[in-house]
């Protein structure tokens, strides 16, 4: 949610420091996540000053430069190198002298230095508009009226707009704030609790000038239960054109784009107080009347958007007396819209069920401002004052006539009724109000109070607030308004000591956690909400898809970890983060043949580019595939799993199985898969299930014998084999021999050569024996390396290389 500071001052008495009033809209739920400044004009044309072009001639080493001479009013004209077509002598030009820095439309700021182009010396720049960022056109320098004094600043010719504005984390049931007014009122009920009485500035002051002798348009709803109120009104002999610059201002500064006085206006109105509006081309409209009802299944409508979409017998719509005109509250019609011709207008201001709407927008991917704040509720008693508003607007930005406003309200809608104990306030709150305190709080949001008692009061809530309809929520609104950061934290706490499965997990994770952390490894944490467009088709078939997916790129629940983590790396790539050691647990979702939805806990590792910074000592070893197996086997030591193997499944990729139980995989990430992400170095990935691990963790025994008092004897043996045999079959053959004193293996050289034979390899491996019970003689070591020697003979067809 965007929220202007100056907007918002307007409805305050008494303007509030910025930084004092970021802190108010977080104390009271309304977190400011960022504040920024915006300038209509970056920079506000500082520097920039009025020159007249006074000579002009050919480049000598270039075709398409021209050499000026510009008076900018100093003690002589400024020699500028130009390369636009359209400069001419006796021009009165936009002229960024040396040290003046320009702000371009896109792009970074540039500061003018004295330059040398093409040989020639230039002391400045003659600026086209989009170089200044008053426009994206780069047609050629900008030409100014001839009347304009040499000299001059130019920020003086223009309207410099500047404001801050807020980004707010709204939580889904806020629709109340979701407005500018909206926030006021928050804001002023948090002044009224903390200091004096303080009531927000109403924007409901204008009301438009009716003329008796226009009739009204007749409003029929044929379904009450999707529509409760319609109100609408007619204005004629309007003149669509550009708004006045405040509008723009002020739209554009949230972010909205300005597109002609009449729909500019809606959005004001919109952002003022949260009630969508629609303007429709009244001379589209047939026999002056407006029917709200729903469709034939599989009716044609074209949309704004210029698609042409299948109805469904649910979505609702506004029609005239022959055709729909308007997906309601959704999206308008293409043939029924304003437009530049358009003189006479009808104005909607409807109450729409949420449900209705929010199915609708989802079915047909309309994600629209209207659709949002119908879909979480929208005031229904603000409906004809909201018109009121907007047309008195309408005819004081572009005229016209106005009928009086008709409104269609069958069964008006009754406020809630909700009753809290202060003995429940205290119990959910941790705090101990007086009821005079509370209900202050909420008389000043604008609940009516119908009973109070020594042990409780009973509310009506404001039409404004549909998220209320229990006990808690009045909590909610009196801690809100209180302050979130005085909630009160108790001194002591008493902990009743349990043994609970998921504090055991808990502390099992945390172990690895720990470990990981501990071996320098960043722990991230990324969205289950992912996009579609990493998996392929046969993936998606078991793949859980969101039906009320906030976002085209956020539509299905991740079926793996590798995606969002590889989202990370290239987030970290792009800003030159190339060593990367990440771990995460998260949870994976996946729909079965039978319907159902699964999720499963998943420890996540990546790893990438090199294991630390190059020293002047040593030049930092990549982190590739070895050095996650690693990992993974001291993650199984830590958790005293036993008898580890790898088994392939796949090019690059390996079960890493415990005894019998399969844990999970690690992997080479495939080049076509980084493509996705533009991540030009190699990924290696970890992907265990983390239940899995857990049971394997806690079926294990844990084991004490002391450290043996004898000494380790080390043994080394080079093994000529194929070159295809993997590590993981040495592995195997060494656990046929079942060796007690056999404490450790490790492989120190790999050696390849024609020498050894044809698709050969040798691999050395080091032996560590220890008894633990008394020092092994040379006869027992001899005797426990011939076995071994005749296991590789068997299993792999090693020769020993002497």
């Amino acid at each position: 949610m965007t929220i202007s500071y100056r907007w918002l001052c307007e409805y305050l008495p008494a303007p509030i420091p910025k930084e004092e009033l970021s802190t108010i809209l977080t104390s009271i739920g309304l977190e400011v996540e960022s504040l920024e400044m915006y300038e209509n004009f970056k920079g506000g044309l500082q520097g920039l000053v009025v020159g007249e072009v006074l000579e002009l001639a050919q480049h000598p080493n270039a075709d398409k430069l021209k050499l000026t001479k510009v008076d900018v009013g100093g003690d002589r004209p400024l020699n500028i190198v130009c390369g636009a077509s359209n400069v001419a002598v006796g021009q009165k030009v936009v002229v960024a002298q040396v040290g003046t820095t320009i702000y371009p439309k896109s792009g970074t700021p540039i500061t003018m230095k004295l330059a040398k182009i093409r040989g020639e010396e230039s002391e400045g720049m003659i600026c086209a508009e989009d170089e200044i960022g008053l426009s994206e056109d780069h047609a050629g320098i900008m030409v100014l009226d001839a009347s304009i004094q040499v000299g001059k600043p130019v920020a003086e010719l223009y309207d410099y707009y500047q404001d801050w504005i807020y980004e707010i984390g709204l939580t889904p049931n806020r629709m109340d704030a979701m407005s500018h007014y909206g926030v006021a009122k928050d804001v002023c009920a948090y002044l009224t609790y903390h200091a004096t009485k303080t009531e927000p500035i109403s924007p409901f002051k204008q009301a438009p000038i009716v003329d008796a002798a226009l009739a009204p348009y007749e409003v029929v709803i044929e379904n009450p239960e999707a529509c409760a109120r319609y109100s609408g009104i007619l204005i004629e002999g309007v003149k669509v054109g550009p708004s006045p610059v405040w509008l723009k201002n002020k739209l554009q500064a949230i972010g909205a784009r300005s597109i002609n006085n009449i729909v500019d206006i809606t959005n004001f109105i919109l952002h003022e107080t949260g009630q969508p509006l629609h303007a429709f081309d009244a001379a589209k409209m047939k026999d002056k009347k407006v029917v709200i009802k729903k469709c034939l299944q599989d009716s044609l409508f074209v949309t704004l958007d210029e698609k042409e979409r299948k109805l469904t017998a649910q979505d609702l719509m506004i029609c005239d007396t022959e055709k729909p005109l308007c997906i309601a509250g959704v999206f308008g019609g293409l043939h029924s819209g304003v437009s530049a011709t358009t003189t006479n207008i009808f104005l909607e201001s409807a109450w729409f069920e949420n449900v209705h709407i929010r199915k609708t927008s989802v079915h047909h991917g309309l994600r629209t401002d209207a659709a949002t704040r119908f879909e979480k509720g929208v005031d229904i008693a603000s409906t004809v004052k909201v018109l009121e508003k907007a047309a008195a607007m309408i005819q004081e930005i572009a005229g016209g006539k106005c009928s009086k406003v008709v409104d269609v309200y069958p069964n008006p809608a009754e406020k809630v009724k909700v009753s809290m104990t202060f003995a429940y306030l205290k119990k959910l709150s941790g705090k101990q109000y007086a009821a005079d305190k509370a209900v202050a709080i909420l008389t000043s949001l604008g609940f009516d109070l119908l009973h109070q008692d020594a042990d409780g009061i009973q509310v009506a809530v404001p039409y404004n607030k549909p998220d209320i309809s229990i006990a808690a929520d009045l909590v909610e609104e009196i801690l809100r308004i209180d302050g979130l950061d005085n909630i009160e934290i108790p001194t002591s706490i008493t902990i009743s000591p349990s043994i609970d499965l998921l504090e055991s997990k808990e502390q099992f994770k945390n172990k690895i956690a720990n470990y990981l952390v501990g071996r320098g490894y960043t722990e991230i944490l990324t969205n289950s909400i992912t996009n579609s467009k990493y998996y392929s088709e046969a993936q998606l078939e078991t793949t859980v898809k969101m039906l009320n997916s906030l976002s085209a790129d956020l539509d299905v629940m991740r079926p793996t970890m590798l995606e969002t983590g590889l989202e990370t790396i290239a987030y970290n790539n792009n800003r030159r983060n190339e060593s990367i050691s990440f771990f995460e647990m998260g949870k994976v979702y996946a729909k079965t043949a039978a319907g159902k939805y699964q999720e499963q806990e998943i420890l996540a590792i990546y790893l990438s580019g090199k294991q630390v910074q190059d020293s002047w000592r040593a030049k930092a070893a990549d982190q590739d595939f070895f050095v996650l197996k690693g990992i993974a086997l001291a993650i199984c030591e830590l958790l005293g799993l036993k008898k580890i193997n790898w088994n392939p499944i796949g090019q690059g990729q390996f079960e890493v199985i415990a005894g019998k139980t399969v844990l999970g995989t690690i992997e080479l990430v495939g080049a076509k898969k980084l493509a996705q992400f533009d991540i030009k170095q190699s990924v290696a990935y970890l992907n265990f299930d983390l239940t899995t691990l857990l049971k394997a963790y806690q079926s294990g025994t844990v084991k004490y014998q002391e450290i043996s008092k004898f000494p380790s004897v080390e043994r080394d043996l080079a093994l000529v084999i194929d070159q295809a045999v993997a590590y993981s079959a040495i592995e195997q053959a060494i656990m046929t021999v079942q060796l007690d004193a056999l404490k450790d293996t490790r492989v120190f050289d790999i050696f390849e050569s024609d020498k050894l034979g044809v698709n050969k390899k040798s691999v050395a491996i080091n032996f560590v024996f220890n008894a633990g019970s008394a020092t092994l003689t040379d006869t027992e070591i001899d005797g426990m390396m011939k076995k071994l020697i005749a296991a590789f003979e068997k299993n792999i067809q090693a020769e020993i290389r002497k």
